[in-house]
């Protein structure tokens, strides 16, 4: 296989750390005459998913399977024509990934997906979002049988499994191999001939099958992604579902124990693209209806509401709809900062988010505003956030969250800080309120979110519907290698 890969390129934005991360994208496709193409396209849409690196494979019969690596951005690399080039062939699949933080360190170029194997019966791509929470015991257990790993990542641990199944072909060693994994998973692979998709029995993670015109089929993480290559949605891959194509034909497979899905609150919240779809409910109305519960929970008397673009915008939209106060555009975003301030000086750094949102001054001056943003992690961004807006000249500034506190790490494939790094794990609401230093600070409640992405009733304690573990601290999978490493689990506490 060819392999083509860049020195190391950071992208990663120095002033948004505040933020909790979806760590990657996955996309592929067959039946098409350039999957190269198709697949870079469907990344670029998916790029909000991961910004350091991406990686595509190919397979095209004279020469086999072909790779490429990069740091940095979609647009930069693999819209390049000699990169295209060398990517040739009807099938292929890619990643893009957002590097986790702290101890995980910075990603090699090892680590970028998609990983590859060459088993007796063929070779064999994968590319996986998500995260196996048992990874370290999988890790040692392979090594101990003669593994040797090439990179940090937990997907790697895929590969190596299916490489020690008995079983005659790609999909059934895979199938082998996932049922060994914990934690939560959507996987695209791909072998010469075919296009395969799996979510994990839980189906945590998104993943949507694609149809393009009459012969070519796509798997993506959004259905965001199938929009700009003019697919057509069909359904999503199900909980626990295998699914395979080859000739034009897509077969499904059921190789894990059947579970209550719980896929992931927060792909409505924040990680998902507002003109994305997720679970039959259009993501941007979705948020919307967080906005309008949240005036409903937690009024207040104000001038204006307006948004912590971009990602509090639709809930900015809902509540000011609901409550009747104008919205408006109080602060903008500077879009265009890209690869300028990588590097920044300390005097630079120092100006934090201002380099990134300006108050409209003639807007706010005067007003008593509501920030509606999606989340609070740290609360570092928001306490300058606030300090704008009153420099600004605002009356009363007023937080409202349009997602519950967060107060639990995430171990399904979320870049999330330590917990006690996180303000709601070691604050009250009043007490967050005092160190932010806002006239009012509310969270959407659990309940009223549930009751925004279509839950009626709320949330049904004994069996949620949704995985919210890092609101609630309960955790769907028990996060074996974490709590190995001394994590307590609430009831622990």
């Amino acid at each position: 296989m060819s392999d083509q890969h860049s020195p190391r390129l950071p992208t990663t934005d120095p002033f948004d750390d505040d933020k909790l991360r979806e760590e990657c994208g996955i996309f592929g496709v067959t039946g098409v005459s350039d999957a190269a193409n198709f697949v870079a396209l469907g990344l670029h849409a998916l790029q909000h998913r991961g910004q350091e690196a991406g990686g595509i494979v190919t397979y095209e019969p004279v020469d086999g399977f072909h790779s490429a690596r990069r740091f940095g951005l979609v647009r930069d690399n693999f819209t390049r024509q000699d990169v295209i080039d060398g990517l040739p062939g009807p099938l292929g699949i890619g990643h893009v990934r957002y590097s986790t933080a702290g101890s995980k360190g910075a990603t090699q170029i090892r680590d970028v997906q998609p990983f590859f194997g060459e088993f007796s019966m063929g070779g064999a791509a994968i590319a996986h979002n998500g995260n196996i929470t048992n990874a370290d015991a999988l890790r040692r257990e392979l090594i101990g049988m003669g593994s040797i790993f090439q990179s940090s990542s937990d997907s790697e641990c895929i590969i190596h499994l299916m490489a020690r199944s008995l079983q005659k072909s790609v999909p059934e060693r895979m199938k082998d191999a996932l049922r060994r994994v914990e934690g939560a998973f959507s996987v695209v692979a791909m072998t010469r001939t075919k296009l395969i998709g799996v979510r994990d029995p839980l189906g945590v993670r998104p993943l949507v099958i694609g149809r393009i015109g009459q012969e070519g089929w796509a798997l993506s993480s959004e259905t965001c992604a199938l929009d700009i290559i003019g697919a057509d949605f069909v359904r999503e891959v199900e909980p626990g579902e295998m699914v395979v194509i080859e000739n034009d034909a897509l077969l499904s497979y059921r190789p894990f124990e059947h579970k209550k899905s719980r896929f992931c609150i927060f792909e409505h919240v924040y990680f998902s693209r507002p003109d994305s779809t997720l679970n039959g409910r259009s993501v941007y109305e979705t948020r919307s209806a967080i906005g309008a519960e949240l005036a409903k929970e937690a009024p207040v008397d104000a001038d204006l509401v307006c948004p912590v673009p971009d990602s509090g915008t639709p809930a900015a939209i809902g509540y000011s709809q609901q409550s009747g106060i104008p919205y408006a555009m109080g602060i903008i975003r500077n879009q265009y900062m890209g690869r300028t301030f990588i590097e920044p000086t300390e005097q630079i750094r120092n100006m934090g988010v201002r380099l990134k949102l300006n108050v409209n001054r003639a807007l706010i001056r005067g007003k008593r505003v509501i920030l509606v943003d999606d989340s609070v992690v740290r609360g570092t961004t928001s306490r300058k956030i606030k300090e704008m807006i009153l420099d600004a000249g605002a009356a009363e500034v007023h937080f409202r969250i349009a997602s519950p506190p967060t107060a639990w790490p995430c171990f399904y494939g979320v870049d999330t800080p330590q917990r006690e790094k996180l303000l709601a794990a070691t604050m009250s609401e009043d007490e967050m309120r005092e160190h932010l230093g806002v006239d009012s600070l509310k969270f959407i409640s659990l309940d009223g979110l549930y009751r925004a992405v279509g839950e009626a009733n709320g949330r049904d304690p004994k069996s949620p519907a949704y995985c919210d573990a890092c609101f609630s601290g309960e955790y769907p999978v028990a996060p074996s290698d974490q709590i190995e490493k001394g994590f307590l689990l609430k009831a622990a506490e």
